[in-house]
């Protein structure tokens, strides 16, 4: 920055606008201009000069803010608007790190698989003084035949996929549903289902299948980390593991893994446990519901029971707002 008393020469503030000194220059430069926020022709004096600097930082608005450093984080729990009113220049960085993470789906019930963890996504892209729509999905409602979770999106810079609902053996019996990471197997639909690659794990399959001895647990649901773990006779499997990955991890929280696979409580208590915030499943009852904001899987029911919610998605940004 320029200094806040003596003389100032144009020279000076050409060379603080990015200029090299010696070289021609005009008051009425667009750079030096902006430096104090003149228009074209404007009458400016050097003494406004005081202070001024070319240097400028990202800025932004919307969601829940904290800092860290030299870091501002936006984290958005529902959907709304991110808007950046300012650009970088003059050395700082210009670039928003994001992580997008979808709803995770719900369990899958009667000893059904966990549900999918949410599409996890990381990046990063240079900012602009402009709006982007943030849409958080909703984690998959638990019922009788379950649902797979909702998409995250940042307009026209990144969308992640809903964790994959766990297979059901109620119902209309519904096999486990690809997403971001996939369901857990359910006995009648002994294969996890896969995820999206970059986004998620596959989840957990049923050793054995519908051909061997019957009530079989339920698989994990995929995480973020990891392939949910196989159900075994009559014990449901932990889901796949969260992730702390990328920058704008605001809380450096562990996110998107896989909800437990529920067992048959006739012939043991035991129960899969849920990653990350995910729904742990249940022996002879509904399973837990996942944590909002998480977009881990719910928990797979237990015997006769339905699976438990998935957990809401969340976004997240960072940028460097000072230096």
């Amino acid at each position: 920055a320029l200094q806040n008393s003596g003389a100032i020469s144009l020279d000076d503030i050409h060379v603080e606008a990015g200029g090299t000194s010696g070289t021609q220059a005009s008051i009425n430069d667009s750079d030096i201009r902006d430096m104090i926020d003149k228009s074209d022709g404007a009458t400016a004096s050097f003494n406004e000069y005081y202070g001024a600097s070319s240097t400028s930082y990202v800025g932004g608005t919307g969601g829940q803010t904290t800092t860290s450093g030299n870091f501002k984080f936006h984290y958005f729990n529902s959907s709304g608007t991110f808007s950046l009113s300012s650009v970088a220049s003059g050395g700082p960085s210009n670039t928003v790190d994001y992580i997008v993470i979808a709803g995770g789906g719900s369990g899958g019930g009667n000893s059904g698989g966990g549900g999918g963890a949410g599409g996890y996504l990381t990046g990063t892209y240079s900012a602009q003084a402009t709006n982007y729509a943030v849409t958080v999905g909703g984690g998959g409602a638990g019922g009788t035949d379950g649902n797979s979770g909702s998409q995250s999106v940042i307009a026209n810079v990144a969308t992640s996929t809903g964790g994959g609902r766990g297979g059901d053996q109620i119902g209309t019996r519904q096999p486990p549903q690809t997403g971001g990471s996939g369901g857990g197997g359910g006995f009648s639909h002994p294969s996890g289902a896969a995820g999206i690659s970059g986004q998620g794990n596959a989840g957990g399959s049923v050793e054995g299948g519908p051909a061997a001895q019957p009530y079989y647990g339920g698989g994990g649901g995929g995480g973020k980390g990891s392939v949910g773990s196989p159900g075994t006779y009559a014990f449901g499997n932990e889901g796949g593991t969260g992730s702390t990955t990328g920058s704008a991890n605001y809380n450096s929280g562990t996110r998107a893994g896989g909800g437990g696979g529920g067992s048959f409580g006739g012939h043991s208590q035991t129960v899969g446990e849920g990653q990350a915030g995910g729904g742990d499943g249940s022996p002879n009852s509904t399973g837990s519901s996942a944590t909002a904001n998480t977009g881990s899987g719910g928990g797979g029911g237990g015997s006769s029971s339905t699976g438990g919610n998935g957990g809401s998605g969340i976004v997240m940004f960072r940028y460097q707002y000072q230096g």
